[in-house]
């Protein structure tokens, strides 16, 4: 449908127009993956590290995941943050769809498989792409950091307003939504360490706990340091997060930490 088509439809039915347009994408991408033989027969191996790849929050800004990103690089993994479609306030499953692209090229280029980090709305995106696009099946490990995976009340608000407002992303980030209460019948599967780190400080992800995913190794970030006072835009950045992450993303065993372990995570693990 053309652009001066689109233009003459009412906000609501730009909504789903463009919708259905996305999803129609994201079962072509998922074709061509199988179509390629982008999926690995089963689980990868834990003890193969392969690229790391970051997904922006709402918005799509990489900004705030440089620091982290240049941390896990000078362990000397292979690092992308992904570019999200829509500048990320697009469709989440359109944005799923481009993840299962990102991870598809980094197996091109001899990636065993892939660890992947959401940030914010990009915890759900990576929901979504394990959820929908066989995703367990490339990601070695995942780490969600403040993911709205059961909404967020500002979005609920948001969707209020209207989808000029609120784009399709906002909308489907309100609790409720149709396509949150599509991955929450999903189980995590099984054979997945995921780890899911949030902050109670969380002023932008209400409430902060939506991040708590059945499955996941969840951790309130004051569950393990007391005395933080991390916000949601501090959370990839914050050192005992960060040291959270690189031993999330290492080849132990995916552990809860403790109060024990504040100090040397801080100390940068």
């Amino acid at each position: 449908m053309g652009r001066t088509r689109l233009a003459g439809l009412s906000p609501r039915r730009r909504v789903l127009v463009g919708g259905a347009v996305a999803v129609a994408g994201v079962l072509v991408v998922a074709g061509f993956l199988r179509a390629c033989g982008g999926s690995t027969p089963g689980p990868p191996e834990q003890s193969r590290l392969g690229t790391v790849l970051l997904v922006p929050g709402y918005g799509g800004g990489k900004d705030s995941l440089a620091p982290l990103a240049a941390r896990i690089r000078g362990t000397g993994r292979s690092v992308s943050v992904v570019t999200l479609p829509d500048d990320g306030t697009g469709d989440l499953l359109r944005q799923a769809g481009t993840l299962a692209v990102a991870a598809r090229e980094a197996q091109r280029q001899g990636a065993p498989s892939v660890d992947v980090i959401g940030y914010s709305a990009g915890g759900v995106v990576v929901r979504a792409w394990v959820a929908r696009l066989g995703g367990d099946r490339q990601a070695r490990r995942v780490v969600t950091l403040g993911a709205p995976l059961h909404g967020a009340r500002i979005a609920a608000a948001g969707s209020v307003v209207g989808a000029d407002a609120c784009p399709t992303a906002c909308q489907q980030l309100a609790p409720g939504s149709s396509l949150l209460a599509d991955l929450d019948r999903v189980p995590l599967p099984s054979a997945l360490p995921w780890l899911s780190v949030w902050t109670e400080d969380d002023q932008t992800v209400t409430p902060p706990d939506s991040a708590r995913l059945a499955g996941a190794v969840n951790v309130p970030l004051q569950a393990v340091c007391a005395d933080a006072r991390v916000s949601h835009a501090q959370l990839p950045g914050d050192p005992a997060v960060t040291a959270m992450v690189l031993e999330a993303i290492g080849t132990a065993p995916l552990t809860s930490p403790g109060r024990d372990d504040c100090t040397r995570l801080r100390a940068g693990g």
